[in-house]
């Protein structure tokens, strides 16, 4: 099965206590399609500009990622510059030149509105919306949102919260969006607006799942290297979504594992700046570092 993503391709610059990348090849729909084709085939609907050069779109042909749906319009692509300290999980932006992302209506090809798994990328709430009404009858829809229009848009956002299955946001928009500062609090509050399951991001501290009669703790898989932190999110998501698509196994326990293998495609994505540590990647190191995983996480009960 396919999965449909709707988001951002864009060039990031970035710096980070590690070292400096200027306009690398990032953005939402980037990383999660990279990851994502891992375990799935990937549909792509994003826009980017004249300047987006052939080395990119060979890329994410080599990842088998469907372009059939990526625009490439007149104007320049969508660009970020963004610095991070030493602590990792915050990141400081500097500049931000949406370009041709500004004006970015999402068409999705006739073949790709039966799509059974449906990912809404960090956009608008208001085209999330649309892309849900354009795809006849997924058989689960993600998305992801931020702090910005969690504050500018939250009736829009609230408005598509219903509809969605999964809603994959970090810790600080779970507080904002549930208006509680206790994270628990907060993630109940998220559910009853819609979703059946939450599942909140933390960086280095992990991943949270909420159920509305569970809760799921993961936590990041220990690194010594870490470069770039940028586009660890959607490199997670794209792995859960990923994992789901190809084992259709949307139980708790399905999920639970999908979360397993989100947090450990994210612990490739940091290790170098960009998609590099992706390139490098194959489907080996992914079983490996799942195997170390386990091992880090079993224990025995008391007897």
């Amino acid at each position: 099965m396919s999965i449909l993503v709707v988001g951002s391709v864009a060039f990031d610059s970035v710096e980070t206590p590690f070292g400096k990348v200027e306009e690398v090849l990032g953005g939402s729909g980037t990383y999660f399609s990279a990851s994502a084709s891992f375990f799935s085939e990937v549909q792509l609907v994003a826009v980017v500009g004249e300047d987006f050069p052939q080395v990119h779109f060979d890329f994410f042909r080599s990842r088998k990622v469907d372009l059939g749906g990526l625009m490439q319009v007149p104007g320049k692509t969508f660009r970020w510059k963004g610095r991070y300290g030493y602590d990792l999980n915050e990141a400081h932006t500097l500049e931000t030149h949406l370009n041709v992302f500004e004006s970015f209506r999402p068409a999705i090809p006739p073949a790709w509105k039966k799509a059974d798994y449906l990912f809404l990328a960090n956009i608008h709430p208001g085209l999330q919306m649309e892309v849900l009404k354009n795809v006849e009858s997924p058989r689960l829809v993600a998305c992801d949102t931020m702090n910005f229009w969690i504050e500018k848009e939250r009736p829009a956002l609230l408005k598509l919260l219903p509809k969605v299955d999964i809603l994959i946001i970090n810790e600080g928009e779970t507080r904002q969006l549930g208006e509680e500062a206790n994270l628990i609090k907060a993630a109940r509050k998220v559910l009853a607006l819609g979703p059946r399951t939450l599942v909140v991001k933390r960086g280095e501290y992990g991943v949270l799942m909420f159920q509305e009669h569970s809760v799921f703790a993961a936590p990041a898989y220990p690194l010594e290297e870490v470069y770039d932190p940028t586009g660890a999110g959607d490199t997670f998501a794209g792995g859960f979504m990923g994992y789901l698509a190809s084992t259709h196994n949307q139980t708790e326990a399905g999920i639970r594992q999908a979360i397993i293998f989100g947090s450990i495609m994210a612990s490739f994505a940091v290790e170098d700046f960009s998609l590099e540590r992706m390139k490098r990647l194959d489907y080996g190191e992914i079983e490996g570092r799942f195997r170390k995983y386990r091992l880090l996480t079993e224990f025995k009960g008391l007897d």
